[in-house]
């Protein structure tokens, strides 16, 4: 069973930066897509950056330039480099991971299997 742990969210003001990290157990398996996710009060759960397991990424278009994200294969741990935030930003950050290989990572958070609790981003203007 994979197991999904986010941390490193907080507060920041805007034009600060965060490093979010999710550490992952529980599967052996090569071939993966994992992606960081992002859900606001009253808005749907939306895609902010993917990674295959080969290193490709993909990011949202709001995002672009600001941030990035990053795979440690030795300490199964994903990460995702924040800067320039904005009060846009402001959301619950999630984890995700989906099993199997893929021709790209999608944005699309429906098909992904296994998410973590989430960790809380807020940006002050």
């Amino acid at each position: 069973q994979v197991q999904l742990v986010e941390s490193g969210g907080g507060s920041v003001q805007a034009g600060g930066s965060l490093r979010l990290s999710c550490a992952a157990s529980g599967s052996t398996y090569s071939g993966y897509c994992m992606g960081w996710f992002r859900q606001a009060p009253g808005k749907e759960r939306e895609g902010v950056a993917t990674i295959r397991n080969d290193g490709r990424t993909r990011y949202a278009e709001s995002v672009k330039g600001r941030f990035t994200i990053s795979l440690d294969n030795a300490k199964n741990t994903l990460y995702l480099q924040m800067n320039g935030l904005k009060p846009e930003d402001t959301a619950m950050y999630y984890c995700a991971k989906r099993l199997g290989r893929f021709g790209f990572c999608s944005l699309d958070p429906s098909g992904y299997n296994y998410w973590g609790q989430g960790t809380q981003v807020t940006v002050s203007s």
